[in-house]
């Protein structure tokens, strides 16, 4: 019995959400990638998974690379109908697995963009000087971006921390990673500081009824959101010479600073919470492009 592209995506959705241990930005994404395949097929009267082929496929990726499409953005529509694809053959949608030889373009990889220590400090300098007493707004900024650089979280990881995900005897975090994995990080003695004046005398100025376990609150009281955090992040390092911008520059920022301290590589990758070594190399790479500039400006055989 054939069974309608329509119809089957709400299938796809339900298998995607379902403990299948993927984010709610990669579902939104495979989802939307999938919508736009059957657009795009539609116009050419498929209206049935069973009638979907490999040349449908490679049609509507060459599209995308005509649309201007990076190469990473390619790779992930290729994924997520690689998914669907096997999804409709293990369901019994469809006879073929359409996409089992669709190949994608390997996305370029580029080098994190690093703010320097410098800068850091710089901006650290900045954040104490607002954090005072009659200023908890100013606290919870510096206290979000403590945690930010020392434990390399995801913001969205930051955002949804409770009060009990702070062991403060052992300066660690206990966060709630991709696939909801959990995992614990280690910070140091700047975001413990900033912590305790949080915790003592800023939050409680911030905190209502319907606060809760929120570890990080905004002005009315509730858990700071991720596009506030964002845009606090871009407007601190707004100007750095890298033009790093936003929070995600403070992960990599760590990251790097970690290695180029010295930093067992699996060590950083537990940290980040990297599936793949492979993944974590990439700040090695940071290090190894800074390395060689440092040689090139100062050695006088460069």
């Amino acid at each position: 019995m054939s069974t309608s592209l329509e119809k089957a995506i709400h299938g796809f959705e339900s298998y995607l959400s379902a403990g299948r241990g993927y984010s709610k930005n990669t579902v939104r994404a495979y989802l939307a990638d999938v919508q736009d395949l059957i657009a795009y097929i539609k116009k050419q009267n498929i209206e049935n998974v069973e009638d979907l082929n490999l040349e449908h496929l490679r049609s509507w990726l060459w599209q995308g690379t005509q649309n201007g499409l990076t190469k990473s953005t390619i790779a992930r529509k290729s994924a997520s109908v690689r998914s669907f694809s096997a999804w409709a053959l293990k369901s019994e949608l469809s006879d073929q697995d359409a996409a089992i030889r669709l190949r994608s373009p390997k996305a370029g990889r580029t080098l994190p963009k690093v703010v320097s220590r410098e800068s850091l400090k710089t901006i650290f300098d900045e954040l104490i000087l607002k954090a005072t007493e009659d200023n908890p707004q100013g606290v919870r900024d510096l206290v979000a971006v403590e945690l930010l650089y020392a434990s390399g979280a995801r913001v969205s990881e930051l955002v949804g921390l409770n009060l009990e995900s702070v062991d403060y005897s052992r300066k660690l975090l206990r966060v709630m990673g991709k696939g909801s994995k959990e995992r614990m990080i280690p910070f140091g003695q700047p975001a413990q500081d900033a912590l305790d004046m949080w915790i003592r005398v800023a939050r409680p100025k911030l905190a209502t009824e319907t606060s809760g376990q929120a570890l990080l609150l905004n002005s009315r009281g509730t858990r700071i959101g991720v596009r506030q955090v964002y845009s606090l992040v871009a407007n601190l390092l707004a100007g750095t010479p890298t033009g790093a911008a936003g929070p995600h520059s403070l992960r990599h920022s760590a990251a790097t600073h970690l290695l180029d301290g010295g930093a067992d590589l699996r060590a950083v990758q537990e940290m980040l919470g990297h599936a793949s070594l492979g993944t974590t190399q990439i700040y090695t790479h940071v290090s190894v492009e800074r390395l060689r500039a440092g040689y090139q400006n100062a050695h006088p055989r460069a």
